[in-house]
């Protein structure tokens, strides 16, 4: 190997680079330099990386490494050649639009309460197809091994059931007393407060996992998917045990929904990235841009559908009740799985899951059954209020955390 073949910003550092090379060439002696890898060698301010049969670059002098011969060549660039950081800056801008979201859910929320019908549009009919399509594009960045690893942790996935079917009616037990004997709000007020406490998890809560940290996006869907199939016999039990009456749920809808919103979307996001990379190479750069503008059609759609509610006698006594659930709900999600996963070594990521998977559920579904099978309004009022609330604390809960990852990186 020919050190003086490399010539790397001239002669401003080439002793130093000469050293590095050198000292690469005495490491690699005798190994096979098939294949492809990365090695940091030597300090210099040109030289950052080498990749072994391909070609890289050293601060914009891309360098060929031969994996047969071991040659180290220059590949000069070509003349009309457009600059890399120009070249990405678009794509890294579409790449990037995730942090846009704290200025979509404050626009969105804002302009669904000043003018409701800019998101009135937005009805069930479309809102099933956007929570498909977050879910497709968590999906097209996951891998098949993601999920089958999300299984071998019965334990974390315990804890979100328990989360979801224990501690939240719990929760609403107590605020629903909280809301009648001490706000002295209607007893329909309470009941939907213990309806919506008893319903399965959001599937919302999967993509706002997924924004904090991906790698937990398997473990967030499976719970999710756990506490909505087995709605059909926890919620009726709960509604009974609690409320009195038994609410039946309509296992085919529930399954036909898990299906639309959850498995078939995620199934293709993965059968993409695996039979047609190309496709996804094109593809994948645009959907964190409509993603965003997907989430605020979602957290919007629900406010200005029930803006009525919000604006009712009752809805501004609602709202320390509702906060103080999800509140709740989040915190001791937060807090308990910590206790639990201390050893752990992704403990943050597990607290972060937790408290979203607990801390979001589905009051869609709530308002539903309060439509269906009470004749009092007001049983729907915090199903409603609910569904607007847990989006804005959950997404508050993204942005928070993604700044403090943020500023710890700068640190």
């Amino acid at each position: 190997m020919d050190s003086s073949l490399i010539s790397a910003g001239g002669n401003r550092n080439g002793a130093e680079i000469k050293n590095s090379l050198l000292l690469f060439r005495s490491h690699m002696h005798g190994s096979s330099m098939i294949g492809v890898r990365k090695q940091c060698i030597g300090s210099g301010p040109f030289l950052r990386h080498l990749q072994l049969a391909g070609t890289t670059r050293c601060r914009g002098h891309p360098i060929r490494v031969s994996d047969q011969s071991g040659e180290f060549q220059e590949t000069a660039a070509s003349p009309g050649a457009v600059p890399l950081t120009e070249t990405n800056k678009f794509l890294e801008a579409l790449q990037n639009a995730n942090k846009l979201i704290p200025y979509v859910v404050l626009g969105s929320t804002l302009t669904a309460l000043v003018y409701p019908p800019s998101f009135s549009w937005f009805t069930n009919r479309y809102y099933t197809p956007a929570l498909g399509f977050l879910m497709f594009a968590v999906g097209i960045n996951l891998k098949y091994s993601d999920f089958t690893s999300a299984f071998k942790r019965p334990s974390v996935l315990a804890v979100g059931y328990i989360g979801q079917y224990v501690v939240k009616p719990l929760l609403g037990v107590l605020f629903a007393t909280v809301a009648v004997s001490y706000l002295h709000l209607p007893d329909a007020i309470g009941t939907g407060l213990i309806l919506v406490s008893c319903v399965s998890g959001a599937q919302l809560s999967n993509y706002a996992t997924f924004l904090v940290n991906p790698s937990m996006a398997p473990l967030s869907i499976v719970m999710t998917a756990l506490s909505t199939a087995t709605a059909v016999f926890v919620i009726p039990a709960l509604t009974h045990l609690l409320l009195g009456q038994r609410l039946p749920v309509d296992a085919r809808s529930m399954m036909v929904d898990i299906t639309q919103i959850v498995v078939a979307p995620i199934a293709a996001g993965l059968a993409l990235k695996q039979f047609a990379p190309r496709v996804t190479k094109l593809v994948k750069p645009l959907l964190p841009l409509l993603s965003v503008m997907v989430t605020g059609l979602c957290m919007g759609s629900p406010l200005s559908r029930n803006i009525s509610a919000v604006k009712s006698p009752f809805g501004l006594e609602l709202l320390l009740p509702i906060i103080g659930f999800h509140a709740a709900a989040f915190l001791i999600g937060h807090k308990f799985s910590g206790l639990l996963f201390w050893r752990e070594s992704d403990r943050k990521g597990l607290q972060r899951t937790i408290s979203l998977e607990t801390g979001m559920q589905s009051s869609l579904l709530g308002l539903a059954l309060a439509n269906k099978y009470f004749s009092d309004p007001l049983v729907g009022l915090p199903s409603a209020m609910s569904t607007v609330l847990m989006s804005l604390m959950g997404f508050g809960l993204v942005m928070y955390w993604n700044a403090k990852k943020e500023r710890n990186m700068q640190i």
